[in-house]
């Protein structure tokens, strides 16, 4: 048994949070976010507090130029962005597209999804996590490749809304 009284799932375990903190050094992660229950640890490797400098003054800048917006921005291409959902990375991870190398991708462009589908998995620290799409469309292009290194937050797939 742990010290402290946790038992062998409490995510607070000293050991283990030891064990989390070699991991991200060990594979140079930015972010470690893991629930267990109703239990979360977040781990993040900060960045050095950076002390503020004085920028040296500077004459007035000069009035902008006024900016003009080119045709090519029209109403319409706002629609169709509108129209569009990104599934993001929950986490830090290796992404996946198919379940084994020799297994077809989980999804391609084209493909329809649902809020349950699963779209590719992300391995983290030995676990392999099944990501779900969260949205209904149809996937408009992949935006990460088989095996890339994916930071929490990264945008995987563009899924067209409508």
């Amino acid at each position: 048994m742990s010290s402290g009284g946790s038992g062998a799932g409490d995510v607070f375990d000293v050991r283990k949070v030891r064990r989390l903190v070699e991991l991200m050094n060990e594979h140079d992660l930015g972010e470690i976010d893991l629930r267990q229950g109703d239990q979360r640890i977040r781990l993040r490797r900060g960045q050095e507090p950076q002390v503020p400098t004085v920028a040296p003054s500077i004459a007035a800048p000069l009035p902008a130029a006024p900016v003009v917006q080119a045709a090519s921005d029209s109403p319409r291409e706002s629609e169709d962005e509108a129209n569009v959902a990104y599934i993001t990375s929950p986490m830090v991870g290796t992404f996946y597209s198919a379940s084994s190398p020799d297994s077809p991708p989980f999804v391609k462009v084209g493909d329809s999804v649902g809020p349950d589908s699963i779209v590719c998995i992300l391995e983290a620290m030995k676990v392999f996590n099944e990501i779900p799409a969260e949205c209904s469309g149809s996937i408009g292009a992949v935006l990460v490749q088989n095996g890339d290194a994916i930071e929490f937050g990264q945008k995987l797939f563009k899924v067209q809304t409508n």
